[in-house]
Parts: structure tokens; sequence; C-alpha cells
């Protein structure tokens, strides 16, 4: 009867061991979801996802805990396999888990908005900023008509430059297009702000820019 028993498939250790996997896939995938829905109502609300300190014993653990805390408690197939009952190195709410699902959302939204361009004409919008840190940043915006008429103006990017040179400044637009397979001759228009390295007349990116890329187009 026992060799019967270890025969059977449906009592062999490849069949257990097997069954467990699928287990471990399906909590995995309910950690995942649960995670990209937080992370999806958070963005959509524009509201911070870490408080000061994520213990479990803090009181406030910052919204993204909370809310996944809230979801699990109106979900009790949901509560069995995330936070406490989620494996310790499996939980999906560390910050580069966090990270890399926002850092999803941003390229699907960017691809959507570069799909609504579609190889259209565009203005292109830079500033550039420190951060807290110290460190120089660039903020692309594209301006472009909507098929249905609609002017709009989209945030593209906050890239890391490392100085606000015209030089250093074209470079990450460059990469920019380059990344998203962005065409230079089809901008229309080119908006920076009061910098005299972004608007100099003949030193500036404006006039860096404009004549680099009219050379290309030519």
């Amino acid at each position: 009867m026992k060799c019967e028993n270890v025969m059977n498939q449906g009592q062999s250790i490849k069949h257990a061991l097997h069954k467990q996997d699928d287990i471990a896939k399906n909590e995995y995938r309910v950690r995942l979801n649960a995670s990209i829905d937080a992370s999806r109502f958070l963005l959509r609300q524009g509201l911070p996802f870490r408080g000061h300190e994520e213990k479990e014993e803090t009181d406030n653990n910052g919204n993204f805990v909370e809310l996944l805390k809230y979801t699990a408690e109106q979900n009790e197939d949901m509560s069995k396999v995330v936070l406490r009952n989620a494996p310790g190195n499996n939980q999906m709410t560390s910050p580069k888990i966090q990270k890399d699902i926002v850092h999803c959302f941003a390229e699907e939204l960017i691809k959507s908005i570069i799909d609504e361009i579609d190889h259209d004409v565009f203005g292109l919008l830079v500033d550039e900023s420190t951060d807290v840190s110290y460190k120089e940043k660039m903020a692309v915006v594209f301006r472009y008509v909507e098929k249905s008429g609609i002017v709009k103006e989209r945030f593209i990017s906050l890239t890391h430059v490392s100085d606000t040179s015209s030089s250093s400044l074209k470079s990450a637009i460059d990469s920019l297009f380059t990344k998203y397979g962005l065409c230079i001759t089809k901008v229309r228009g080119q908006g920076y702000d009061g910098a005299s390295n972004m608007k100099g007349e003949f030193n500036g990116l404006r006039s860096f820019s404009e004549s680099n890329w009219r050379s290309v187009s030519e």
C-alpha cells in the first residue's frame, strides 16, 4: 500500500513540490497586485508613500504600508499573504520595490504621451534646478496639440545632470530623445527659464541646440 501511494502521482514528492510552488506563485501574485494597487492610488492622489519610520510597532508607517493594512483588513484572502503573514524576504513593501513600481508606472505614462503625439510636431520646455542634496536636475516638459485640437503640456522627465552647462543639458536631452525614439526634427519650439546658460543668444542651450539640430535636419 505504501509503495502504491509513493507511485501515485497525487502522492509523489514531485507533485507535492509542484503544488507548493503553485501556491507560492499565487501568493506572490496577490502581494504584488496589492502593492501595485496601493501605488496606483497614491500616485493618482499625489500622496507621499513613506513615513518617518516603518516598523511593525510604529503607529503610522506611512501611506503605502497603512493602505496595504487597510486593504488587507477588508480582504481575508489578501490578509493571509501580505505584510506580517508574508515571508520576511518577499513582502513587496521595501522602498526599492516601491520605486520599481513607480518607475514602471512612469514608463507606461510616458509611452502613452508619446503615442498621443504620434510622430507629430511638439514644443520642448526645459528647466533646471538643484534638489535638497545639491544635485543638479533637469526637468523636461512636452507641449503639443492632440488630435482633438486641445493643447497639452506633459511632464516627461526629471534627469540628473553633472552640471548646468549648455553642452551637458543638450547631451541629456539627446539621450532622452534617443531613449524614447523621438525625432529632433519634430521640435517646433523651445522654452527655457531666465538662466544665462539656457537662454543666452549665442552661448545658451537654445542657440546651441538650434545650430546642432538644424545640421541634423539638413
